[in-house]
């Protein structure tokens, strides 16, 4: 396996210590304030503008797009989609969603959408946004990829490119109709870590051979050089794929990429499905909230 390129993890240093996750984010962009005129026969010239911050950390409304884990899947009953406790838009008080953070409960309810749906790849996510754009929220959250990777076999994964055309499609559908919109962007979750975690259950293990994540999952307790191997490319696909987002939203200046927080974050079995020991858990779902809300609503990158 290649060894996993590390990022800075400068920004967000309070963040840091609170959650060993960091974070990067997008510039800021100036104003046109004009300077004081000069009175002689020159004019001095214009002081320089004071920067005016790109990102407004408390957004009224929020559309949520994505897959599985935005939609709660197996976090309250097995191979079942539960919306109510979803990171993004969930109204369950013991997750404590973005939603709920941002918006308060009624606002959540009211003023929050999720778009997301389970099994969707990043092929997918265009369409998904054009169907938010219509409510015109001030801030669009995307978690999706891991189904790209979770194939039925390693050689089945989604190209990168064809991951990088799609994402770049669907942030070109959201900025022709919101130009200002907020994005936040998470990252893959580091799949290898959830199959180290799950496979100590036997009967996670039993729900796996349904067909969850195959290309990781199949094989569980297989410790073969070529069980590695197929995990490790895998696993490297993932990494690819987080380097994507980072990369097409660095060029936004309204989105932030959540700096591998999600990768990073070390599930352990509080925070996974006790149905299928790979989504995330009613706690896994308030985990993933408290990270966006760190990064989202930071008034500074």
């Amino acid at each position: 396996m290649r060894k996993r390129r590390h990022r800075s993890k400068a920004v967000f240093g309070a963040a840091l210590a609170a959650v060993l996750l960091a974070v990067t984010g997008c510039d800021a962009t100036g104003g046109d304030s004009p300077g004081p005129e000069g009175t002689g026969s020159k004019a001095k010239p214009s002081a320089s503008p004071t920067p005016t911050p790109a990102w407004d950390s408390t957004p009224e409304s929020l559309a949520a797009v994505g897959d599985s884990i935005t939609r709660g899947f197996d976090a309250c009953q097995v191979l079942s989609d539960c919306p109510e406790v979803s990171w993004a838009t969930g109204v369950d008080a013991s997750v404590d969603s973005l939603a709920v953070r941002l918006l308060g409960a009624s606002g959540a309810a009211s003023r929050s959408w999720n778009y997301a749906v389970t099994g969707a790849r990043m092929a997918d996510l265009p369409s998904q946004v054009a169907r938010a754009v219509t409510r015109k929220p001030e801030l669009v959250t995307v978690m999706i990829g891991a189904n790209d990777a979770c194939r039925a076999t390693a050689a089945d994964m989604t190209p990168v490119a064809d991951f990088r055309a799609d994402f770049a499609d669907a942030m070109a559908t959201l900025r022709d109709s919101l130009p200002k919109a907020q994005v936040f962007v998470a990252s893959v979750p580091d799949l290898k870590r959830l199959w180290s975690e799950g496979r100590k259950s036997p009967m996670g293990k039993q729900v796996w051979k349904l067909g969850i994540c195959p290309s990781m999952l199949a094989d569980p307790d297989a410790l073969t050089t070529a069980a590695g191997e197929r995990r490790d490319a895998v696993q490297d696909r993932v990494e690819a794929y987080n380097d994507v987002l980072r990369e097409v939203c660095e060029k936004d200046r309204y989105c932030r990429y959540d700096g591998d927080a999600v990768f990073d974050y070390r599930f352990g079995q509080t925070q996974l499905s006790q149905w299928d020991w790979f989504h995330p858990s009613v706690d896994g779902q308030a985990r993933l909230a408290e990270i966006a809300y760190r990064i989202v609503s930071a008034k500074e990158s």
